[in-house]
């Protein structure tokens, strides 16, 4: 089993839009965080980010298919790089391909001196990135009474 990235370009924002908004819909449902969620981003956010300084959409690419997208910001001036976001279409979790695009990043990027945060209370995307070698900061937010973002580093 293997992941390729393909870079997004700018005619791919809207396909990008697309799939986080299917992606993270039923994280939306259950926590209910409509001002956080990616799935009620508004596509001028998702094509601000595009423009953004280091920041490059990549869409993981298995069995013929988009199974998914990383975001990575990297400025390539010695800060910390961050994944922000990375999803894997419903479709398709649970069968390694986060674990293999985040190595394939890292392979692009650099392994040391990335961030990311996550949901507090999805225990698989913790396990994930424990697994890959983040640790959490410490530092967390509380997003509503079901919900709390929690800050992870690999260094």
């Amino acid at each position: 089993m293997e992941v390729t990235l393909v870079r997004a370009g700018k005619e791919d924002i809207r396909t990008v839009w697309e799939m986080q908004v299917e992606a993270f819909t039923g994280l939306l449902q259950k926590y209910g965080d409509v001002e956080t969620s990616p799935a009620s981003e508004p596509l001028e956010k998702v094509e601000a980010r595009f423009g953004k300084p280091g920041s490059v959409y990549y869409f993981i690419m298995a069995e013929g298919r988009k199974v998914g997208v990383i975001r990575v910001v990297d400025l390539k001036d010695g800060s910390r790089k961050r994944i922000s976001p990375l999803w894997i279409m419903p479709e398709f979790r649970n069968r390694g391909y986060a674990q293999l695009a985040m190595k394939a990043v890292e392979d692009l990027h650099g392994e040391h001196c990335w961030s990311l945060d996550t949901i507090l209370q999805e225990e698989g995307n913790i396990h994930l990135y424990e697994k890959m070698g983040y640790r959490r900061t410490g530092m967390s937010v509380n997003i509503n009474d079901k919900m709390d973002i929690i800050y992870f580093e690999k260094d």
